[in-house]
């Protein structure tokens, strides 16, 4: 299944709920193993939890609990007994659970929704980890924070994002804002929730969370939640010959460089190449060249598209990690920087004015 830029997705899907009046979602499934007993509905405010609705659970298991829809994405969470499972909801659709009494927070299925079935594909990686490493050792598992970090960057405003920063395992918070590679992710999704989502009551949390924990003697451009780097930090990764490619040096041998963070398997990623494609056809012979980074999942796939493009083309994989988007302060994807003489002039976050922009140097 093709991935989409995400974030375009629930930014519209929020718009939608706040202009559609007395939507409702609607959460139904099947319990095996419950008969009788009283499963609540809950929801939260920060990590403060509170009852909203209950239902008795019959022999069948079957149940049904609709609710009004509040304007924007959120996490809500069913408890059992001692146990608790957690499903999001985006707009005003329906989610379906299917679990077993004994196993309720643990062996469960969400379907519905995408959003629904990433957050328990999460959930399965995290007690993945768990089980194999222990749950104290999370925290420190480069490789899990690696995965889950790429995700979230991948849709920095959505709610499965927020979950996973606000996740505890063992009672240990996932994510540990005084640490200080935690709260940079911490800050990139601050930042995209700031731009994304300025009215959603969690964007002042997470700001001020940030905030309350970066470094005071830090240069980061992450210490102002909306800033932009003024200064070009080097990049260097290969494209599909196997050649290393420096952005330093592109910078170097052109006039204007467009620094391009992207997905090509992102639904809009074909008619966003095709206006960059334009733009270089136009504006290469006048000194312009694109530096157009992918953080595609599937290798194999990003190296047969980008041996068709003209400009350079390179690959951040898994075990390059993030650093590149966090240095440059990346919330959401695609994500576009004007490089001139070396320097980085202007971010450009509407691709309709990327030609306008150009102009101004070539």
């Amino acid at each position: 299944m093709k991935k989409t830029f995400r974030y375009i997705a629930a930014a519209a899907l929020a718009a939608l709920a706040a202009c559609g009046g007395k939507g409702e979602w609607t959460v139904t499934g099947q319990i095996d193993g419950a008969e009788g007993q009283t499963m609540i509905l809950e929801a939260s405010t920060n990590g403060r939890w509170y009852p909203l609705d209950s239902v008795t659970l019959p022999s069948t298991g079957k149940f049904k609990i609709s609710h009004a829809a509040i304007g924007y994405p959120d996490i809500y969470r069913l408890r059992l007994a001692d146990k608790t499972l957690y499903f999001p909801i985006d707009s005003i659709e329906t989610v379906s659970v299917m679990a077993k009494a004994d196993g309720f927070d643990r062996d469960y299925t969400l379907s519905g929704t995408p959003t629904a079935e990433m957050l328990m594909n999460v959930d399965r990686r995290v007690m993945t980890a768990a089980a194999q490493h222990g749950a104290a050792s999370l925290a420190n598992d480069t490789t899990l924070k690696r995965e889950l970090g790429r995700m979230m960057l991948g849709d920095p405003a959505g709610i499965v994002s927020y979950y996973l920063l606000n996740k505890r395992v063992g009672g240990m918070p996932l994510y540990n804002p005084g640490n200080k590679a935690d709260n940079r992710i911490i800050g990139a999704i601050a930042n995209a929730y700031n731009e994304m989502r300025p009215n959603d009551p969690r964007t002042a949390f997470l700001r001020s969370l940030f905030l309350a924990n970066r470094p005071r003697t830090s240069a980061s451009p992450l210490d102002t939640i909306a800033a932009e780097e003024a200064s070009l930090l080097e990049i260097k990764l290969y494209d599909n010959t196997g050649k290393e490619q420096s952005l330093r040096q592109a910078a170097a041998d052109n006039r204007v460089v467009l620094l391009n963070f992207t997905v090509y398997e992102a639904e809009a990623s074909p008619a966003y190449n095709a206006e960059l494609n334009r733009l270089y056809t136009d504006y290469n012979p006048k000194g312009l060249e694109i530096y157009q980074i992918s953080f595609d999942d599937n290798e194999y796939r990003w190296r047969s598209s980008a041996k068709n493009l003209p400009w350079v083309t390179v690959y951040n994989s898994s075990a390059d990690g993030l650093d590149n988007l966090l240095r440059y302060n990346v919330g959401s994807l695609p994500a576009l920087f004007v490089i001139v003489d070396g320097e980085i002039r202007e971010r450009v976050t509407d691709a309709s004015k990327i030609e306008q922009t150009l102009r101004k140097y070539l």
